[in-house]
């Protein structure tokens, strides 16, 4: 593997990458001394080619769906259709200033823009059930954030003062973060020994100060929740709402709306379920949508669609929860997922949840033998192991994810769901052929077999990566992120 010093490294100083030419423009005026520096930025000086080179070597580095397998658990790292790139790039859209709709007659100059958000919201009615969507939530996250504060708006209007939110064990960890921030406390319901939520742990939470339930569904054990109807109902008996977190969305597909389970908020992962790159941290988009109880609360501003068939930006709503995001969301996610539910149409996202759950169960009927299966179920768009069985030789679900990146492979998500020791959470989603599962099934198999026999090979891992193994409690606390020029 070829190891690449810091573009810092290779400074030579004097070296130039290009030269100006005669200046062909009156020149300026000298700036006042207090806003120059006092000596030149430390920059490395390069040859143009050097700069080529350098950053070329490091895009070989990246681990991405365009080259390799991406199991990554609960994150739906599915292959991007190249064609929503090249939609999102057209001039039309890309140019586009952010403030033209908001200008005295530049809302006609954007009306191609306005139509896509107008239409988004509502196809994604369409596939969830709800009455009315925002598209400005940022992320996943974002959207939770969204969706509690719709739901605090919602209860004071009616000036019931509340202040839980129950949230199950088996639920995505930025539930709990989200409805905190969010102002309200968090009541945890354990998962029962039949891989479900403890029903009657939930109906002993349930009471007249609980705001709302969310629920991950599926959950993070990759399991759909057959009582989902009798959670709704109960929660709904007690005054309280439905909150549905979308990030798994991509298993139930044409195949069951969240709106007619009995949920009144939803965010979807847009990034996930509809196909845009999101390694490394983004970019996202979770848009959120409310049942026609909550719509007066949604952020503003709203597209609307004039009776001259024009659109528009609406801002006439006084019990809107406000501004959440700039501008109106991360309108190149949001056009590439437009183009994806196009193409695909219904039939096509209902094939794409049916191969991503069958996929799922491909892996886990291939693997519980060699893994300790936590709870022996039909799952949903993903799977969820446990390395018990080779901890008592000393190999760990850690050591498991190292060996797989020198294999080729990006790991399965580990130690998560928190509820599940040794955890390996595995998500191939629909896009991988069978002989891509295979390949990385006979790996882990691989990976069961040395851990019983030679488990060193496991926990040396990886051996042919740049970067071996770290100190990874140091790197974490006392992380060395900046280059110290020489004197």
């Amino acid at each position: 593997m070829i190891q690449i010093p810091l573009i810092f490294e290779q400074h030579k100083q004097g070296c130039r990458g290009f030269t100006y030419g005669p200046l062909d423009v009156p020149a300026a005026k000298s700036l006042d001394s207090k806003y120059c520096r006092a000596a030149d930025a430390r920059i490395p000086c390069l040859s143009e080619l050097s700069v080529v080179r350098h950053y070329t070597n490091l895009s070989r580095l990246n681990f991405s769906v365009d080259t390799n397998f991406y199991p990554l658990g609960s994150c739906t790292m599915k292959y991007n259709p190249k064609f929503t790139e090249r939609v999102a790039a057209l001039e039309g859209f890309a140019q586009l200033h952010p403030l033209l709709p908001q200008l005295a007659g530049g809302g006609m100059l954007a009306q191609g823009s306005l139509e896509v958000l107008y239409e988004t919201e509502k196809l994604l009615c369409e596939i969830t059930g709800m009455d009315a969507f925002t598209l400005q939530p940022l992320a996943g996250a974002h959207g939770e954030l969204t969706g509690v504060m719709l739901i605090a708006a919602y209860h004071k209007d009616k000036g019931s003062r509340r202040k839980y939110i129950i949230v199950p064990d088996s639920s995505h960890g930025t539930n709990p973060s989200s409805a905190a921030i969010a102002g309200y406390q968090v009541k945890v319901i354990p998962t029962g020994s039949d891989g479900y939520m403890d029903l009657e742990a939930y109906k002993k939470a349930l009471d007249s100060e609980v705001a709302a339930v969310m629920l991950t569904c599926p959950d993070t054990l990759g399991i759909f929740n057959p009582q989902i109807k009798q959670i709704a109902d109960l929660a709904h008996a007690a005054g309280a709402l439905m909150y549905y977190d979308g990030a798994n969305l991509n298993a139930l597909l044409g195949k069951a709306r969240p709106g007619d389970l009995g949920f009144d908020v939803v965010h979807i992962n847009l990034h996930k379920t509809f196909a845009t790159p999101h390694g490394g941290g983004g970019p996202g988009a979770g848009p959120v949508g409310v049942n026609k109880e909550l719509i007066e609360f949604l952020p503003i501003s709203r597209v609307i669609r004039r009776s001259d068939a024009t659109f528009a930006l609406d801002y006439n709503h006084p019990k809107s929860i406000g501004y959440i995001a700039p501008f109106y969301g991360n309108f190149g996610v949001i056009l590439k997922a437009y183009a994806y539910i196009l193409a695909l149409g219904k039939e096509g996202l209902i094939q794409a949840a049916e191969i991503a759950v069958l996929n799922a169960n491909y892996c886990q009927a291939r693997l519980k033998k060699y893994y300790e299966l936590p709870f022996e179920k039909t799952c949903m768009h993903e799977c969820v192991f446990s390395a018990s069985r080779q901890v008592k030789n000393g190999v760990h679900a850690l050591d498991i994810a190292k060996y797989l990146i020198d294999q080729g492979y990006h790991p399965p998500t580990i130690y998560f769901p928190l509820i599940v020791k040794e955890a390996l959470m595995i998500e191939p989603t629909e896009t991988e052929s069978k002989e891509t599962l295979d390949a990385f099934i006979e790996t882990m198999i691989r990976i069961a077999g040395l851990a019983e026999k030679e488990p060193s090979a496991v926990t040396a891992s990886p051996v042919h990566m740049p970067i071996k193994r770290l100190d990874e409690v140091r790197a974490a606390r006392q992380p060395d992120l900046r280059w110290k020029f020489q004197e």
